[in-house]
């Protein structure tokens, strides 16, 4: 094992990176913006990495820190939500079925609370194994378990409720209770 994490581990990771930023800021301009601070503290903390240490799992921990340090400073605006919902409607013809479906699913994923939607997304998008993913939130395994639990229910009572289909997400490791 090496004692820090080399400029190729981290820009390795560059792909999964963007797009957790991209499901935690729901903007892709925010998301490539949070991924280059979090590289920043990367490189600036290296000499915190601890040897033995899984670099993705440290790197999806900066990112989500950077992420909360972030939403705290901009919670005193009070547009900043309703400015991003704007901006997440996309028309799409009737007539692409499978662009439509995906953009319920994905309207879907970004209306879960932020840590469910980040739990979800770390386990069932990117497959990360829960211990990674708790570590990379910073939360005891069982509450990412639980967190992904609700996140997955709520999809579910969603889909259910306006009668379309919209959602089987089945996270990696984790039993699919709708396909049931």
């Amino acid at each position: 094992m090496r004692d820090k994490p080399t400029t190729e581990d981290l820009f390795s990771q560059l792909a999964p990176l963007k797009r957790y930023a991209l499901s935690l800021t729901r903007d892709r301009g925010d998301a490539e913006d949070l991924v280059h601070d979090a590289l920043v503290k990367a490189i600036e903390k290296e000499r915190q990495f601890r040897p033995g240490r899984d670099a993705r799992a440290w790197l999806f921990s900066i990112l989500h820190n950077t992420f909360i340090d972030r939403r705290r400073r901009q919670a005193t605006r009070a547009s900043f939500e309703s400015e991003r919902s704007e901006n997440m409607d996309v028309a799409m013809p009737a007539s692409q079925e499978a662009s439509v479906r995906l953009q319920d699913v994905r309207r879907a994923f970004l209306a879960l609370p932020d840590e469910q939607r980040a739990a979800l997304h770390l386990v069932a998008i990117e497959g990360l194994p829960y211990e990674d993913a708790a570590t990379a939130l910073g939360i005891p395994v069982g509450t990412l378990v639980s967190r992904v639990s609700r996140a997955r229910a709520q999809l579910r009572a969603m889909d259910e409720g306006d009668g379309t289909n919209i959602v089987r997400f089945k996270a990696r490791g984790g039993s699919d209770d709708a396909a049931s």
